[in-house]
């Protein structure tokens, strides 16, 4: 019974051994198994994308204008001419087409599109009653599964007065400040469209919307529960991102090898986004030493802060902020209205500028946005007190340049260089004078506003029928 058992399995043995050789000589012509991986199948990182289309222009030259060009030059007695959509040539003098439609703008001045890096319009429109109230999704301290896309009313009357009164060609729009993680930005072109996606910046990055100091301590501990304080901020975000690291370390195996498809969590999403550098941290954030430790906590965590927002007190840790390569986004003089801005100070952005850290103006309001370059003028004449004389085309850039970087579109607008978008105001006057107003308005080669033209008046639908709906912008 041994011997024939052995000599079996030296038959086995022996007919095994041949079949792996002509296996071999057929370039291991094995069938695949059930166990063989499955091609992995990454979800859309997109799935909302932009139908936006920019309106019909004409090409157009503006002679005997004063032009900042967004990046800290001027040109007195310029000219700047734009065709299909996008700058053409900007200097004391250009090749214009025979066809081209010339405007005189003697007395004055050309600046690229203003971009408010800070806005709720659309998810706080007006009229401002509880049934438009879609900007804070105060239900958890970690809400980084809302999209404030998805909250974006086109028909804000507030959009056409940030055009007609502001210059503002471009927004982005952010969820509230009530969580730690409050939700993705969206930056929109501010061109009127029946839906949020015909206004979507086209290969915009999104934003991770943030928060620390009192906001989220004051919502959620008012529920008691964490965080009730500014150590249960930290503690909550750290556990947080410890958490994303887990679900990208996941999803980059997966698309990587195949195999079994980890579940999907769209708030994760969101944050391997970031930890991926696909999506821009935006943060609001006040006192100096919660910048610092934010600094720290993304470095522990592997990621960046881009723009920290309102940062009052920015301008004690400017080197901080330039080291780490984040931008502050401020106002010119919103102080003390709680206690963590009561450090507030007129010079903040002068002072950022003079440190070389990137920085820039923000509205955060309704209101403000229809006159940030007042703002920004309310900036120069705090400098000057204190012996900080920045130029008035350099401080162009704070409304233009600076934001169009934290927003990851400064390759496409922003200033006034040939191949960007054509997105450029008229004013009727020296730009940082509270007596001027924007003359004309064009987003991408197209003219939106014309102060001297009625039908140029941009109205809402939801104003549409409404006295004095659209002569009183």
């Amino acid at each position: 019974m041994i011997l024939r058992t052995l000599t079996a399995g030296r038959v086995l043995a022996t007919g095994v051994a041949a079949l792996s050789l002509v296996a071999c000589s057929q370039g291991d012509a094995r069938p695949k198994t059930a166990s063989s991986k499955a091609a992995p199948k990454p979800y859309a990182r997109d799935p909302y994308p932009s139908t936006y289309r920019a309106y019909p222009g004409v090409p157009t030259v503006v002679r005997n204008v004063t032009v900042f060009d967004g990046e800290g030059g001027r040109i007195d007695n310029g000219q700047v001419l734009f065709a299909d959509g996008k700058i053409v040539a900007v200097g004391t003098s250009v090749n214009a087409p025979a066809d081209a439609q010339v405007i005189d703008g003697t007395g004055k001045w050309v600046t690229p599109g203003v971009i408010d890096i800070h806005s709720h319009l659309g998810d706080y429109p007006t009229p401002s009653v509880q049934a438009h109230s879609d900007g804070n999704e105060a239900t958890g301290p970690i809400t980084a599964d809302v999209w404030a896309e998805h909250s974006v009313w086109p028909q804000d009357p507030g959009f056409s007065r940030a055009l007609a009164n502001g210059g503002v060609t471009t927004l982005q729009i952010l969820p509230g400040s009530a969580n730690l993680m409050g939700g993705r930005s969206v930056v929109l072109k501010n061109v009127y469209s029946r839906t949020m996606q015909g206004m979507k910046f086209p290969g915009a990055p999104y934003g991770l919307k943030m928060a620390c100091g009192e906001n989220p301590k004051r919502v959620y501990g008012s529920k008691g529960r964490q965080p009730s304080t500014r150590m249960g901020n930290v503690a909550v975000d750290r556990a947080t991102w410890a958490k994303a690291q887990s679900y990208r370390r996941k999803w980059d195996r997966y698309e990587a090898d195949g195999g079994d498809m980890p579940d999907r969590d769209i708030a994760m999403d969101t944050l391997r986004g970031v930890l991926a550098g696909e999506i821009l941290i935006q943060n609001h954030c006040y006192r100096a030493d919660e910048m610092a430790i934010v600094e720290d906590m993304a470095k522990e965590f592997g990621y960046k802060v881009t723009a920290f927002h309102h940062a009052v007190e920015a301008y004690k840790i400017a080197d901080v902020l330039k080291a780490n390569g984040t931008c502050a986004a401020v106002w010119a003089d919103w102080y003390g209205f709680k206690m963590e801005s009561y450090d507030g100070i007129g010079e903040n952005l002068a002072i950022l500028e003079r440190a070389g850290t990137c920085a820039m103006i923000h509205s955060d309001d309704e209101n403000g946005i229809q006159r940030l370059n007042q703002e920004v003028a309310k900036v120069l004449a705090s400098g000057r007190r204190a012996g900080i004389n920045i130029a008035p085309e350099v401080a162009w850039k704070w409304l233009s340049l600076g934001p169009a970087k934290a927003t990851g579109i400064a390759d496409k607008t922003g200033s006034l260089v040939p191949g960007k978008m054509a997105d450029v105001v008229l004013w009727n006057g020296n730009p940082f004078s509270v007596y001027t107003r924007p003359d004309k308005v064009w987003i991408d080669g197209a003219l939106l506003y014309d102060a001297n033209d009625p039908k140029r008046r941009p109205v809402s639908d939801f104003e549409l029928g409404q006295p004095g709906s659209g002569d009183v912008k």
